[in-house]
């Protein structure tokens, strides 16, 4: 891993930059994919699920059966598991629920908000190099409780053309009302246009590659839109001389494990403690099943020594990490100060994959520097936000010279009469 000592400020942008992710390279694939979905519906579904994933389905729609019976083929410790996470995602995601109150801005003129949910909604779950049942339970428990009336959920099928039991399992438990055996640009494809069997959808959630990620940022052309931009996972570590390195090193290692371009940043306020790591890190190492994504994942990453905490926090909210780990003594101040993140991990016992899969948190997160501007999934992210507004006779009396006055200086008569005509039949 790259070591560097104190970067100067100038050094800091070209520092956080992610690991070349270019979309120009899938973009003519993708563009062809949407155009025989949109002339194709399931027959080119089909088609690409044989050519991309070399399997033949007879069926897209996975039927209630199935889905029904999926628990049966998944251990009892798994089924436990998953259902501990179920309790926890569900009770952090019911606490987001939110009631408006009605106000009263002029005496006469009531103003109040309420949220709906949006009607139809597509989950995309990667399947590629590991089954990801545990973002079924992200995506599908928020719009459960949003009451989204249709859910739809796309995965790429194995070897055999069969969904993981466990996707199932938790597409069960989330009352997942389609689910839908075909992954890839063209699963989002499908749900953004809408096929024979593959409804459309108002807003598509979930990770993917490249391709994946082409596709959504293309299905807001079809009146669809997204959870956010995505890339390769990552996170950031904090953490002083009074840090455990074996745990640092972990924590690590388990998001270099997710992909050959994933990232992981080390900021330590301590410099022998960056040694210290690395001895951990190639120690830990060897007995990893993914080693081959480990290593390319560490040749994009740093150790980033600093020895002043300001220049530490600024240079953490300039890198914007989609998940980052505080372990330092003076806590507060990282806390306090972090303004741009996707989910914060505090202390020595608090690893990132407990986020992953079952503290309660939600584990669809910004990437590559969009923690800036962008919120992970919550239940928000399932809902429209409406104004409501009842003016009384008082009320409109109360803000009619308001209103005229400022239709007429910005020149809209016909506003402005809006008002009149009410006003000159309330005063008559």
């Amino acid at each position: 891993m790259n070591k560097i000592f104190n970067p100067d400020k100038s050094l800091w942008t070209s520092m956080v930059k992610r690991p070349v992710y270019s979309l120009d390279s899938v973009k003519d694939v993708v563009d062809e994919i949407f155009t025989n979905i949109e002339l194709y519906g399931d027959k080119s579904l089909i088609q690409y699920t044989k050519k991309f994933d070399n399997v033949d389905l007879n069926n897209l729609k996975v039927s209630s059966e199935k889905i029904n019976n999926s628990e049966n083929d998944i251990d009892k410790d798994l089924k436990e598991s998953i259902n501990v996470a179920f309790n926890n995602i569900y009770k952090f995601h019911k606490n987001q629920v939110v009631d408006f109150n009605k106000i009263e801005t002029t005496p006469g003129v009531l103003c109040w908000q309420e949220k709906r949910a949006i009607e139809n909604v597509g989950l995309y779950i990667p399947g590629g190099t590991a089954p990801l049942f545990s973002s079924v339970l992200m995506l599908a428990i928020p719009a459960m409780i949003a009451k989204c009336k249709n859910i739809v959920l796309c995965s790429p099928p194995d070897k055999s053309g069969e969904l993981h039991p466990a996707i199932l399992y938790c597409a069960k438990l989330c009352k997942v009302d389609t689910v839908i055996c075909v992954g890839g640009a063209q699963s989002i494809a499908a749900m953004s246009i809408g096929t024979e069997t593959v409804p459309k959808v108002n807003k598509i959630f979930g990770p993917g590659n490249q391709f994946v990620t082409y596709a959504k940022l293309k299905s807001i052309n079809f009146n669809t839109a997204i959870d956010m931009p995505a890339g390769p996972s990552e996170l950031l570590v904090l953490a002083d001389k009074y840090a455990n390195p074996s745990y640092i090193a972990s924590d690590l290692l388990s998001q270099a494990e997710h992909g050959p371009d994933s990232q992981v940043i080390f900021v330590s306020l301590s410099k022998s403690l960056i040694n210290e790591v690395e001895k951990c890190i190639n120690d830990q190492v060897k007995s990893l099943d993914r080693i081959d994504f480990i290593n390319k994942s560490i040749s994009n990453s740093k150790l980033v020594f600093f020895d002043d905490k300001t220049k530490a926090i600024d240079f953490i909210n300039l890198y914007a990490p989609e998940h980052y780990i505080i372990n330092v003594q003076d806590e507060s101040f990282f806390i306090d100060n972090i303004v741009s993140a996707g989910s914060v991990f505090i202390g020595n016992y608090t690893p990132e994959s407990a986020g992953d899969y079952a503290s309660g948190t939600n584990h669809t997160l910004p990437t590559n520097g969009n923690a800036k501007q962008y919120s992970g999934v919550n239940l928000d992210s399932f809902q429209k936000t409406i104004t409501f507004q009842k003016i009384s006779k008082t009320g409109l009396l109360n803000i009619s010279k308001t209103v005229e006055t400022m239709a007429q200086a910005e020149g809209l008569q016909a506003h402005k009469n809006a008002v009149s005509i009410r006003v000159s039949d309330l005063k008559s």
